[in-house]
């Protein structure tokens, strides 16, 4: 390859990484080959991975004469006992993984790496193969036995059928066999001097440094040894050795490709003094916010340079679809409240991994919004692939530059939240509600469906929130308490109307995936249609409370619930003390514009979970059985 180029990016988003990594390949890879032994930088690398979520972990390293592996159930620590911290396993050149388990349970065995019979082949892999019980049934009736429960062994046994000498070519005739996704690090014994990498569907970066050379699933695996990284894209395939990085296209032709230099700092992605990331990442929510507004206001007025939008194609615009998974949709609800009310489109909110199947009605005059951290969620990234075949305009707000879902989108949002490394978002779940306000109020200021006055006070009350949400956060020990107080609850139900009923969703799920508790979130006034049956002594309801017009009805349905034995909580604006009649508990947010009160009413909600779950004793960075990134269906 030639000298290559270099594209400096001063704000990516490290935690989910190129990709913000919902059945679920979280897994991480690490690979290395270079001057120095390579077991202690794949377990180091590892041990940045575990917020991708996992149950095993294991290392492959070529020792000189062979490869040897170890591979343990549990956590990261497991392995390193197994290999005494990298000391049972010499060598220069290895692979590494984390395992989420998809197919087979969590076991010793069914961790990766897997290997070929004769252990001459090893490899790690994240993704799932589609085929790969027809791929087994052809191998064993060719005489192969195989060991594992998993999808990725059949690789390593199709990588030894298919073995030419070079396993570079090797791997690029064994990919046309295969169907899914992945993202594959391989060894050979044979070809002991170099790595061999894959990537589709599933993310994969390559790392430079004058002492070795690096594969891993995420920058932070990586950070400390270099700052230049190749982002691959589907297809590419990388070999790399102590000395350099090819990188080929599927005909195995050499491509050149930009260096991307990271610009961020290595203690970006650590704790920096707090007993959790999620913690960390909570109190950095006003700056997240302001990152993502600032840039984007200039001289009094809302600038989105991003947006290749004339204002002829606002306007032509008949419907507006947001399409997103998890918490990026709960911020999508929020969106459909703010743009409809703002800018007069009607809007439609869909669950990406609903969207493609329920053949929707999409002409040239609509827009998809699509949103996701990672850039990377598979069923996100296939609905706008969808919309996109149906002439649809798309729109992305992510967080991780150079990602699938940002680089084929036709616009860009980024909402510039930096790192997030807990799996529970919280700014990142803020920074995209931030954005979606910047959007509803440009597309009313320019479809002329948004006053000047109304657009100014709300723009000064945009700029202002980064300081709310601090002094929110200064008064954290008050969540604190109640929390502690119930951490025996066994159910919790959200209610709220309109926006409110959006924060109510992101709040339910903020506590069962931490906590555990269940919780159920309901617009309030289908508390009479079914929920208000399960409430009994004890039940903890949570009432949303913002939106001025709305105070009498969530006021009776606070009524209803007290009367049968339920403790309730009140989250609302400081001016609505009437409340205090009404509620067990009140925590005032600051006022606001009623547009925007679902993300201050959301810092309350989301340490009351933290609170919660840190009471129980429960690991809140990396709750059971989730991850950061969902990139499979």
């Amino acid at each position: 390859m030639k000298s290559p180029k270099f594209v400096y990016i001063l704000m990516i988003h490290p935690g989910i990484g190129w990709y913000e990594t919902e059945v679920i390949d979280m897994c991480g890879i690490v690979g290395y080959i270079g001057v120095h032994e390579a077991a202690p930088i794949l377990l180091d690398g590892l041990t940045k991975l575990e917020y991708r979520g996992y149950d095993s972990a294991g290392l492959a390293i070529y020792d000189g004469e062979r490869i040897n592996v170890i591979k343990t159930k549990g956590k990261i620590k497991n392995l390193r006992e197994a290999c005494q911290d990298g000391a049972a396993l010499k060598g220069t050149a290895g692979i590494g993984h984390t395992r989420w388990a998809t197919h087979g349970a969590p076991s010793d065995t069914n961790s990766h790496p897997h290997s070929n019979s004769s252990e001459t082949i090893s490899i790690v892999h994240n993704g799932i193969i589609e085929n790969y019980l027809q791929l087994k049934k052809r191998l064993e009736k060719k005489g192969y036995v195989f060991q594992s429960e998993t999808d990725t062994e059949v690789i390593a046994q199709l990588l030894d059928y298919y073995f030419d000498g070079d396993v570079l070519t090797t791997a690029a005739k064994v990919l046309t066999r295969l169907e899914g996704s992945y993202a594959l690090g391989i060894i050979s014994a044979q070809n002991p001097d170099e790595i061999i990498a894959v990537k589709k569907d599933s993310p994969l970066i390559v790392g430079l440094s004058d002492e070795g050379n690096f594969i891993a699933s995420d920058i932070p695996a990586i950070l400390k040894h270099t700052r230049k990284v190749y982002i691959l894209e589907d297809g590419e395939i990388v070999r790399l050795t102590r000395d350099g990085v090819t990188i080929y296209n599927q005909d195995l032709d050499p491509i050149e490709k930009e260096v991307t230099e990271i610009m961020w700092d290595v203690a970006a992605a650590e704790k920096g003094g707090y007993q959790h990331f999620m913690m960390k990442e909570i109190h950095e929510q006003p700056k997240a916010v302001r990152d993502t507004v600032n840039p984007r206001v200039k001289d009094g007025r809302i600038v989105i340079d991003e947006l290749h939008m004339s204002t002829e194609q606002l306007q032509s615009i008949r419907r507006i679809f947001i399409i997103a998974c998890g918490s990026a949709y709960h911020a999508g609800v929020t969106g459909k409240y703010v743009i409809e009310q703002l800018a007069r489109i009607p809007v439609e909110v869909d669950l990406a991994s609903e969207f493609r199947y329920r053949n929707p009605i999409l002409d040239e005059n609509c827009l998809a919004i699509i949103i996701s951290q990672s850039g990377e969620t598979a069923d996100t990234l296939a609905a706008m692939r969808e919309a996109k075949k149906h002439g649809v305009r798309t729109l992305a707000i992510v967080n991780a530059v150079g990602s699938s879902i940002a680089r084929e989108a036709d616009d860009v949002l980024y909402t510039w939240a930096g790192p997030e490394i807990a799996v529970a978002t919280t700014k990142g779940f803020t920074s995209q509600l931030s954005a979606l306000y910047l959007l509803g109020m440009y597309f009313g200021n320019v479809r002329g469906t948004l006053g000047d006055g109304e657009y100014d006070e709300m723009l000064a009350e945009l700029k202002a929130l980064p300081d709310k949400i601090d002094s929110l956060l200064s008064r954290k020990e008050d969540i604190q308490y109640l929390a502690t107080r119930y951490i025996g609850l066994k159910n919790v139900f959200f209610l709220g109307r309109c926006i409110d009923y959006a924060t109510a969703l992101e709040a339910s799920l903020k506590l069962k995936e931490i906590s555990y508790v269940h919780s159920e979130a309901y617009a309030a006034g289908e508390l009479k249609h079914g929920p208000i049956a399960l409430i009994e002594d004890g039940t903890l309801v949570v009432g949303i409370v913002t939106q001025e017009p709305l105070y009498g009805k969530i006021v009776s349905n606070m009524v209803e619930v007290k009367s049968r034995g339920a403790f309730v909580l009140a989250v609302t604006n400081e001016d609505n003390k009437g409340i205090e009649k009404t509620a067990d508990f009140v925590f005032y947010i600051p006022k606001t514009h009623p547009r925007f009160t679902g993300l201050l009413a959301t810092i309350p909600l989301q340490l009351f979970a933290y609170y919660v779950a840190v009471a129980k004793g429960y690991d809140v960075d990396q709750p059971r059985n989730l991850a950061k990134s969902v990139t499979v269906e």
